[in-house]
């Protein structure tokens, strides 16, 4: 067996003092080096009141043997037996949920309102317009996601009926202008 006892801590003065440094090999080499001060004895740390309670002695409590079915007696402080294991079946309480769904008349505002440069000017921007303001009134009481979407398809829906009346005005404005010019050239007499 080992012993565990500590060692006691020696008394302050019981080291032999340091002799002094050797004179230097050469003279005039380097000057000789000061002797080495003495390190000033250290003092015996305070007892302070311990924070935890002292650990348990070895042996307090034997540990079961391998494979025994005994559990130790319970203790105050000891962890509480829980009852059986839930059922399968029922959803674990941990991880990420599903994420939110997309509502699906923003995805098709903003469709319709893209495909109204490119496909279909007029009817394109109205769909989108009419299904962006629908969608923002679903956003509101649902939980699903798609609010940027909807205002993206609003706005450019927006846009788009507006070029289109921009460009109906301006056809009617060009047709005027020509028709009025082609009938001021042709005079016909009779």
């Amino acid at each position: 067996m080992s012993d565990t006892s500590p060692t006691p801590a020696p008394e302050p003065g019981a080291y032999p003092p340091v002799p002094p440094a050797p004179p230097a090999a050469q003279p005039g080499a380097y000057p000789p080096a000061a002797p080495a001060a003495q390190p000033a004895p250290r003092a015996q740390p305070a007892a302070q009141p311990a924070a935890y309670p002292p650990p348990a002695q070895p042996g307090a409590y034997p540990p079961p043997a391998y494979g025994s079915s005994s559990t130790p007696p319970a203790t105050y402080g000891s962890a509480p037996a829980y009852g059986a294991a839930p059922a399968y079946g029922a959803a674990p309480g941990y991880g990420y949920g599903a994420p939110a769904k997309t509502n699906t008349l923003a995805i098709v505002s903003l469709i319709a309102s893209i495909s109204s440069f490119v496909i279909l000017p007029f009817i394109g921007s109205v769909v989108g317009v009419i299904t962006g303001h629908m969608s923002l009134k679903q956003l509101k009481t649902s939980g699903e996601q798609g609010r940027g979407m909807a205002l993206a398809g609003t706005i450019v829906g927006w846009v788009g009926v507006g070029l289109a009346v921009l460009g109906i005005v301006v056809a009617i404005f060009f047709f005027v202008f020509f028709v009025a010019a082609y009938s001021g050239t042709t005079g016909y007499s009779s």
